[in-house]
């Protein structure tokens, strides 16, 4: 049997979505699991999506990309920006998940590690992912991490890399819960946190899994 490659794109804290959402795709210990970053904020837990990756990782082989919502909880924990820039990405609601107080201390040192260990991007002989963007005409170890981790598609839609490469990203919504397919380029942030759907993506067949943020599973297409 083909092992498969599988990215998952921006949790944003629902985590019924994603436990939902591993149970439908069912990863072997021979699949690669690409998550996209963004496990962090907005959703009401955070800390159940964390605990779930951390789960995953020992069922499968689990390849975290770090998301800006994820790399702004490291700054903040740093001192490198106040924690309002935090609450100002729905950074509440991630540390209401971890109790009342809204301490970054409550959160365990096994989470931040997780996030410390993720990834800017990650390459097989057909595809790209990353959680935001790129120039198309620059190798993956050459971007911007700023690139790669903010610049929006509606700000910079690019052309094919220079590898030949199919990209896959998340970061920004589709918030017609559609997988934005340009060939070159996917996006499978399907705005769960929002309304939409938390998609998971065969990268070799195309084939989808859907999960709305309260566990009811759309139809998998193919």
């Amino acid at each position: 049997m083909t092992n498969r490659v599988i990215a998952v794109g921006d949790v944003h804290g629902c985590s019924k979505a994603l436990a939902v959402l591993i149970d439908a795709v069912r990863p072997r210990a021979g699949d690669i699991v690409v998550t996209l970053g963004d496990y962090i904020n907005r959703g009401p837990d955070s800390r159940g999506v964390l605990d779930l990756l951390i789960d995953l990782g020992r069922r499968c082989r689990l390849v975290p990309i770090l998301g800006n919502h994820d790399q702004m909880l490291l700054d903040v924990r740093s001192g490198k920006h106040p924690i309002f820039w935090l609450f100002d990405m729905g950074g509440a609601a991630t540390l209401d998940s971890y109790g009342p107080g809204r301490n970054l201390d409550l959160i365990p040192d096994e989470h931040y590690e997780f996030l410390e260990n993720c990834l800017d991007y990650y390459e097989t002989e057909s595809h790209i992912f990353t959680h935001a963007n790129y120039f198309p005409d620059i190798p993956m170890a050459e971007q911007h991490a700023g690139t790669l981790r903010w610049e929006s598609l509606r700000a910079m839609t690019p052309g094919p890399h220079e590898s030949g490469r199919t990209v896959v990203v998340g970061h920004t919504a589709q918030k017609s819960g559609e997988v934005l397919d340009l060939g070159h380029l996917v996006c499978i942030d399907t705005y769960c946190f929002g309304g939409g759907w938390l998609t998971a993506y065969e990268a070799r067949t195309g084939e989808t899994w859907q999960v709305d943020r309260e566990g009811r599973t759309r139809e998998r297409r193919s």
